[in-house]
């Protein structure tokens, strides 16, 4: 076998090879000696049908079959060979396939990216830093609260925090137009679910009463024939509720697997909170040594690793919609969609490969396992998602990933410039958020 490679473009390799006749044909003939044994054709008994009857009806066959089963083979030989790192399927065109000659055939292909890690030290990280006072434990107590609120039907007019229950129907030009109608909605004024002015204009309205609302929809609606739009809303309040505020007793407490009194369950908030604080900084600090990593690293991209990230992409966003997604219209997800992201994620997945390889970070069951223990302890049932990481080889990669990432974070903050900044508790946490999104 004869190979040659050709580095085009980027990534692009071009691979000739040359596959002696004499092995082509060996492995021909030995093909259509064996469907001799086993075919059957009319006229002939079973296992006696000639060599040359099976050649004339199936040579060609035979010979296609041979030639793309040697081209793969003799490809993954030669990428051995010339120690190269193919990424995605090869486009294989032959360029000699006549008869008693070599079969010759050119390869095109891209091949997997090198990257020498840059300067670590001349990544800046920001760590944010915060302490959890007494008025962050109550305005959690108060979200809290709120969230077991129940809603009690009064027999008053409406004010902003109070939920109304309400039909309405949208005219444009004195037409209805498409969402503009309901019936038996419920709707907390205040929660800026409507339109600028819906809500507050129902302040002050009572149950059996009907307002008319002239308003105007945004200048960025989604909808391309409402933006900007002058609209009327005719609205019956059908009711209005307040919001009541469950009472905090051992009722309330028990609700949260506290056993105790109000001290018992600010302890137990604080310590959710202490918790989710140091996950938010951890959070928050992996992105910046990531953003790091990325802007600090320049790589060439394969098309097909981009391609395959930006399908998994796609497909991450139609599980959001269930079953509906059988009938989504793709066209609203197109590639463009997502290529920005799929090209990062793709770039930080080479520059990872090569962090592992730098920092000289080798697998470590031990340290495995006490990392599955760490992410099980927050659970309520740490034997129960232990065995369910456990039990899956393919969730042991992903924990294996997440430990990898972990450590090069690691070694990364390790010579990296870090310096602190104070935050409060609630900064810190959507900070957090917003990198995640």
């Amino acid at each position: 076998m004869q190979v040659s490679v050709e580095a085009t473009e980027g990534l692009e390799r071009k691979l000739k090879v040359a596959i002696p006749a004499e092995q082509i044909d060996t492995e021909v003939n030995n093909r259509i000696s064996s469907t001799a044994k086993k075919i059957r054709l009319d006229g002939f008994r079973p296992g006696k049908v000639p060599r040359k009857v099976v050649k004339q009806r199936f040579g060609d066959s035979v010979r296609a079959e041979v030639l793309s089963e040697l081209a793969n083979q003799s490809f993954q030989k030669a990428v051995m060979q010339e120690e190269l790192r193919p990424v995605g399927q090869p486009s294989i065109e032959p360029t000699n396939n006549a008869e008693g000659e070599a079969f010759e055939f050119v390869a095109t292909f891209e091949v997997y990216p090198e990257v020498t890690l840059a300067d670590c030290s001349e990544i800046k990280v920001e760590k944010l830093t915060a302490e959890i006072g007494d008025s962050d434990i109550q305005e959690m107590i108060d979200k809290l609260l709120d969230q077991q609120a129940t809603w009690e039907v009064v027999e008053r007019a409406a004010a902003n925090g109070d939920q109304v229950n309400i039909d309405f129907a949208g005219t444009k030009d004195g037409e209805a137009f498409e969402g503009g109608s309901a019936e038996g909605t419920e709707l907390e004024l205040g929660s800026k679910r409507m339109i600028e002015g819906f809500e507050a204009g129902l302040e002050g309205a009572k149950a059996g009463k009907e307002v008319v609302l002239n308003l105007n929809f945004p200048d960025d609606y989604h909808a391309e024939d409402l933006k900007g739009a002058a609209v009327e809303f005719k609205v019956t309040v059908n009711s209005v509720s307040e919001k009541k505020l469950p009472e905090m007793d051992e009722a309330f407490f028990a609700k949260f697997d506290v056993a105790g009194g109000l001290d018992d369950f600010k302890a137990n908030v604080k310590d959710n909170m202490t918790g989710q604080l140091a996950d938010a900084i951890e959070r928050h600090t992996k992105q910046q040594v990531m953003d790091g990593l990325f802007d600090n690293n320049q790589v060439d991209l394969p098309a097909a690793m981009v391609a395959d990230e930006v399908n998994a992409l796609r497909q991450q966003s139609l599980s959001q919609f269930g079953a509906a997604a059988e009938n989504f219209d793709m066209s609203l997800l197109p590639d463009t969609l997502f290529e920005e992201q799929a090209r990062k994620r793709v770039a930080l997945g080479v520059i990872l490969s090569e962090a592992v390889e730098h920092f000289e970070i080798k697998p470590d069951r031990d340290k495995l396992m006490a990392f599955i223990d760490d992410l099980a302890s927050s659970y309520d049932d740490p034997e129960e998602v232990k065995k369910h990481y456990k039990s899956d080889d393919n969730r042991m990669q992903q924990v294996q990933l997440m430990l990898v990432e972990k450590t090069v974070v690691e070694k990364v903050l390790e010579v990296a410039q870090v310096t602190d900044k104070a935050s409060s508790y609630d900064e810190v946490v959507q900070s957090a958020q917003a990198g995640a999104n």
